[in-house]
């Protein structure tokens, strides 16, 4: 009985030790986000966004103070939307959200306020569809905390500024989901919107689908993280919003879930045992934001059943804190800087700015799950890289059609 006892105490120390290291590993989520949200939301909050935020980009590219407002803002309140929605509590980390709702409150009405002095560019030039479908989605994954909580001259000057968005022509390619984001925002908000943009959006995709779980990014398949930036998260999230308005879609809404699920799978295999991941394709200064997808998934609790939580938790763990610890990661007011492992200037393209790196708010979709989710309590796991480095056994790895 003694020696029983033993192995029972052992069983629950080593259960509160897993507890504690997923805790702790939330705990640097939040402040993670938080960090890198503060010097957006607090200068916008008090509308000096285009006074304080610098604008870093490639030497010769003079134009993006046109753009990279509504880049930082529409993308960082993106990633953070899930977090935000659930909403308030007497935690220490519900009083934080309580903060960061209201800060977000402020912004979007000092974003889309005609008369404000950090008003933004919603309609001139192309790259404002982009963020314009960004900011959109922030409102879809957070509708009771963020549009809910906004009073009603601020739905109608965000109404009128998503609406103005549509002036501006999509490229044949992931931007025509930038276009169909807008109007499912819209048809969520309002009621009503542009069917055929939907419809056009989806039909493409499906037309440039390349198997195994990967969309071509147009008719040509790029290897990089668009189908994770973009693709994937946007096809899911605008079928959903056709869904809960009764339109036909469940059927298509099956077919791009089975190819989510694998391509999660993929990019859970791709987190390489010390946390890095693969330098591929355009747009590497969206650091772990090529994670969205993986990050996403785990927030609908969909992951294939051979991918566990736990060690979805701990490789994205991983990842953030291999590439936030890069020196020069932030400049000394703690702004982003342009780079994949800390500040590499010339990795970026030139519609690369300082606005465009907060799409990697994208990897704390996870923190929408809210923290009693079995995703932040289930013990951690070793991804499977790591797993398979260190000579262990892993699933075998099925393409699907």
């Amino acid at each position: 009985m003694r020696g029983f006892s033993l192995t029972v105490l052992l069983m629950s120390c080593l259960a509160l030790h897993a507890q504690e290291s997923a805790t702790a590993q939330r705990n640097y989520f939040v402040q993670s986000i938080t960090k890198i949200a503060n010097p957006v939301l607090l200068a916008l909050s008090q509308n000096q966004l285009k006074l304080k935020m610098p604008v870093e980009a490639k030497a010769g590219v003079t134009d993006r103070k046109e753009y990279t407002y509504l880049e930082g803002f529409g993308r960082l309140l993106s990633g953070m939307a899930p977090w935000l929605e659930l909403g308030p509590d007497s935690t220490p980390e519900g009083k934080v959200r309580e903060k960061y709702i209201q800060l977000s409150l402020i912004c979007i009405r000092n974003a889309t306020d005609p008369s404000a002095a950090d008003f933004m560019n919603f309609n001139k030039g192309k790259q404002p569809l982009v963020d314009a479908a960004f900011l959109a989605q922030a409102l879809i994954r957070a509708p009771k905390q963020l549009w809910g909580r906004l009073d009603l001259n601020t739905q109608s000057n965000l109404v009128n500024a998503l609406k103005s968005s549509r002036a501006i022509k999509p490229y044949e390619s992931n931007w025509l989901l930038f276009s169909a984001m807008v109007e499912a925002a819209l048809l969520k908000f309002t009621g009503e919107c542009n069917q055929a943009a939907i419809d056009y959006a989806v039909r493409k995709h499906f037309d440039w689908y390349k198997g195994d779980g990967l969309y071509g990014d147009g008719p040509s398949f790029h290897w990089d993280y668009y189908n994770s930036y973009v693709i994937q998260p946007m096809l899911l999230e605008v079928l959903s919003i056709q869904m809960e308005n009764g339109l036909p879609k469940s059927a298509t809404y099956d077919t791009v879930l089975k190819r989510a699920v694998r391509y999660a799978s993929i990019q859970e295999r791709l987190i390489a045992p010390d946390g890095s991941f693969p330098a591929i394709g355009r747009s590497l200064p969206y650091r772990f934001g090529a994670f969205q997808h993986l990050a996403k998934l785990s927030l609908m609790d969909r992951l294939a059943p051979e991918v566990k939580r736990g060690q979805v938790r701990n490789g994205l763990h991983a990842v953030l804190k291999r590439q936030l610890s890069a020196p020069g990661t932030f400049d000394k007011e703690g702004w982003l800087r342009i780079g994949f492992a800390g500040s590499q200037k010339d990795i970026g393209e030139g519609y690369i700015s300082t606005g465009s790196l907060y799409l990697c708010s994208q990897v704390f979709l996870v923190l929408g799950l809210p923290a009693n989710h079995p995703f932040w309590i289930e013990p951690g796991a070793d991804w499977t890289a790591k797993r398979v480095w260190k000579g262990l056994e892993i699933p075998i790895d099925h393409a699907i059609d």
